[in-house]
């Protein structure tokens, strides 16, 4: 679960799946790229230290036992602490998930420090959008949390993406954290089609950045995207690809 259990080695599998029909292409990225990542999925179990956590949850006055066992697909406390100093420090209006959980957790706290800002929260597991609402409710945490399917990924893109239907313009931060590779290893590539309703300044955040099938996107998004600035920070058990709209 995404609240304080820990977590299987690799995500859970969804029904909406099935939907995606692989052709001999999509197998052969799939093979390969799992093949080559080994030794980033070996790193990833390992979500930060407990001095990194525990400073973390100090910076948002949050208790001790707040945040649950972090590593294998869960966001690692790097990537925590880059959303909560830049909610902290940016104060944006509109931040939108994709891929609920501990990131979910921190982005409302900072907001709440902030007393300004919404947060749009997508995960196409209910049981998760549900655990982790009554997660923050614990908290005194609030979050426009909505479960949704996943549906053919929009565009070129291969895999699945998030039936979210319409969203508001001027996304000020939009984290990315789903769907996960075994579906397709560039599914999260079809963030993009969201990238038009960034503001301006706006920030994107991409975990996992370090594996195989996130540096191809961002290179790709590098290229179809000239007017937002795209750079693959190393720190922490995964990377982080981080885009600033600036145009």
């Amino acid at each position: 679960m995404t609240s304080r259990e820990s977590t299987q080695f690799l995500p859970l599998a969804h029904a909406d799946e099935a939907r995606f029909e692989r052709d001999w292409k999509d197998w052969a990225t799939l093979l390969g790229i799992g093949a080559v990542q080994w030794p980033w999925l070996l790193r990833s179990l390992r979500g930060g230290t407990q001095a990194e956590k525990r400073r973390l949850l100090e910076k948002l006055d949050l208790p001790q036992d707040a945040l649950p066992n972090l590593g294998s697909w869960k966001a690692d406390t790097s990537l925590l602490h880059k959303i909560a100093d830049h909610i902290l420090h940016s104060k944006p209006q509109l931040v939108v998930e994709f891929g609920a959980g501990a990131s979910t957790l921190i982005a409302a706290r900072a907001l709440q420090i902030n007393g300004t800002g919404r947060l749009i929260s997508f995960d196409q597991h209910a049981g998760f959008v549900d655990a982790t609402r009554s997660w923050l409710g614990q908290h005194g945490l609030t979050a426009d949390m909505r479960g949704v399917p996943l549906t053919e990924a929009p565009g070129r893109w291969r895999g699945l993406w998030y039936d979210h239907g319409a969203l508001p313009d001027d996304i000020d931060l939009m984290l990315i954290d789903g769907p996960c590779w075994t579906i397709h290893p560039f599914g999260r590539g079809a963030a993009a089609s969201l990238f038009d309703k960034l503001s301006i300044g706006g920030v994107v955040m991409l975990d996992d950045g370090a594996r195989p099938g996130e540096r191809i996107v961002r290179r790709r998004w590098q290229r179809d995207w000239p007017n937002i600035d795209f750079r693959l920070t190393h720190d922490g058990t995964k990377g982080t690809v981080i885009g600033i709209r600036h145009a």
